[in-house]
């Protein structure tokens, strides 16, 4: 090994090289073996899959369209067999389901052919360096936080796409964050250098967001006293950020639709076409689905903008993460107003943890602020916090669970069951684990470390034939 090309005499990464065109694979494993990397070649994804039994890589080149077993199968049977291999996919065909379908299977990137060799080199130096997986990566400075299951599948998300340019969909209630999700995707994205830039749809009148979006000429309209750049013109080379898309005008859309396709507009009134080199990333809180059935929203722009989907979930579904979030927004509150920060109690961390979050997240900060300010002690007491709130201080599934508790307790009582208080604990018990599963996305550590119990513990409660 050349030391003065390694210094640190870091073990070579291996490679492996799957496709049926023996000069791609000629080309390609002489410049990853000049790069540094060990490469194995294979002429069929299924004599790959056999030499799996010995060894494993540290990556995966793999073509799509080759005979007998093609490589998105191939890519599903490695991820049963070495789950933590990133994939490279390559094709000749560079059609849009063939990419969307490779990162839905968890591909690192897609490599069009032709390729370029130093891109494929790049690719490869990227997917073998040793950093922390991108679900692991610390997103509070992003404003992102999030330890459930679901918030750990969106951080994942974010990093499989970090190295694309697809149009991203994102859904979720109002108030769950998404505008964070997608400066996140920007920031993450090679388009990171370019600006970003927002617009909520639903906030513009429907007659003035077609100049909103493409611009307008001097005397377009009346009104238009001087030429105005959209926000495509303004998102040039960046990302263009469109909330509550299922509000845009249907007339629009088809705008909207012509840009995404052709890559270019005119603004109103204008006669100069222009180029747009921007990545759309849209938001919703609607079902387009259900828009599309009625009429309201084209199925092609749907089709368009829904090549990538991130599923953003509602607060009251990720109670865990609401006391670090509540945390965070009120030292950023303190910050802002110039006073000293607050601290919350176990049993206002408690309250808030039991509170449903109709308004999500936005209402979560909300409350932050106004509890800065009118919160009389630094310690923030259960007793400041809202009416709504408080009440469901009571807390369990639902608010006065023990009622019924008590109504049943009486019948089985008053029908002399036997070992009623064994019967009555073992239910609860599994109620309860049944539930923190749930939560968890069936991660048993994870459900035994919300009950407070050993994983060993849940995991004996729950037997053999509980997943």
């Amino acid at each position: 090994m050349n030391a003065q090309l390694h210094p640190h005499h870091a073990p070579r990464r291996t490679v492996w090289l799957v496709d049926d065109d023996r000069s791609i694979r000629f080309v390609l494993e002489k410049a990853l073996a000049g790069a540094g990397f060990t490469v194995e070649s294979f002429d069929a994804a299924e004599t790959a899959l056999r030499t799996l039994l010995s060894r494993t890589p540290d990556l995966v080149f793999t073509d799509v369209r080759m005979p007998g077993m093609d490589g998105m199968a191939f890519m599903d049977r490695l991820r049963q067999r070495a789950a933590g291999v990133p994939v490279v996919v390559m094709s000749a065909y560079t059609d849009l389901p063939s990419t969307v379908a490779a990162f839905h299977r968890g591909a690192f990137d897609y490599l069009p052919k032709p390729f370029d060799i130093d891109a494929a080199i790049d690719m490869a130096r990227r997917a073998t360096a040793r950093e922390a997986p991108i679900a692991e990566t610390d997103w509070s400075d992003e404003g992102l936080i999030g330890d459930t299951p679901a918030m750990r599948e969106v951080f994942r998300a974010i990093g499989r796409l970090s190295r694309a340019d697809l149009s991203v969909l994102i859904t979720g209630e109002t108030g769950s964050g998404k505008e964070l999700i997608a400066r996140a995707l920007h920031r993450h994205s090679p388009r990171a250098e370019g600006p970003f830039i927002a617009l909520n749809t639903a906030a513009i009148a429907p007659e003035l967001l077609e100049s909103e979006l493409f611009g307008h000429e001097q005397g377009a309209f009346t009104g238009a006293v001087r030429r105005h750049q959209g926000r495509f013109e303004q998102a040039e080379r960046g990302t263009l950020f469109l909330d509550e898309i299922g509000d845009m005008p249907i007339g629009l859309q088809t705008r909207l639709l012509r840009v995404l396709a052709e890559g270019e507009f005119y603004r109103v009134g204008g006669r100069e076409l222009i180029r747009a080199d921007v990545r759309v990333i849209a938001a919703t809180h609607q079902d387009l689905r259900a828009k599309v059935e009625r009429g309201e929203f084209r199925a092609d722009l749907l089709h368009r903008l829904d090549v990538m989907r991130i599923h953003l979930p509602p607060l009251r579904e990720r109670a865990a993460d609401v006391q670090r979030l509540a945390e965070r927004f009120l030292i950023e509150a303190a910050r802002e107003m110039r006073v000293p920060p607050k601290q919350l109690s176990q049993d206002a961390a408690r309250a808030l943890t039991r509170y449903p979050w109709p308004g999500n997240v936005r209402e979560l900060r909300n409350l932050c602020q106004r509890l800065v300010l009118m919160a009389p002690g630094s310690q923030i007491l259960a007793g400041d916090l809202p009416e709504e709130i408080r009440r469901s201080e009571g807390g369990g599934v639902e608010p006065g669970w023990q009622k019924p508790l008590a109504e049943w307790a009486r019948q089985q009582l008053d029908l002399g069951q036997p070992d009623l208080l064994e019967s009555a604990k073992a239910t609860l018990e599994q109620v309860l684990f049944d539930e923190a599963l749930k939560t968890t996305g069936g991660d048993r550590q994870q459900a035994a470390k919300r009950l407070g119990c050993g994983r060993n513990t849940l995991t004996r409660k729950l037997g053999p034939k509980k997943r």
